[in-house]
């Protein structure tokens, strides 16, 4: 495997275990930092606003589309999950917003990844 190639597979991996870590690894620590500061502060906020985390559930298989769609956001979301955070508040009237925000902080991660992997690939810079 060549050195493009390599640089290809680790940006794309980073990218996915941690928001902006796959474009640090290209080199574009101002993306890095602003898509990092961005889908953190969206995941935060919505861990604040106690929305829920999804869990695999695969006797409910709907379910597991908001799931992939949180776990997206890679480390944030194992450690907000390993700390007891995102069991979701159905009586604080801020829930479906926390929630929301969650979801969407995870699929932005998803397009910030793809991101890193067209500039790696050459098709951005």
């Amino acid at each position: 495997m060549d050195l493009r190639k390599t640089k290809t597979a680790f940006a794309t991996v980073f990218a996915l275990l941690f928001p902006g870590l796959g474009h640090l690894v290209l080199g574009k620590w101002m993306r890095a930092l602003l898509f990092a500061f961005s889908i953190l502060l969206l995941f935060a906020l919505g861990i604040l606003l106690e929305g829920k985390l999804y869990y695999l559930d695969l006797s409910q298989p709907i379910l597991n589309l908001p799931f992939l769609a949180s776990a997206s956001t890679g480390l944030p979301y194992l450690l907000a999950r390993s700390w007891g955070y995102g069991g979701g508040n159905l009586q604080n009237q801020s829930f479906d917003y926390g929630t929301t925000f969650v979801v969407v902080a995870g699929l932005l991660n998803l397009l910030v990844t793809l991101n890193a992997y067209d500039i790696s690939v050459g098709r951005k810079k």
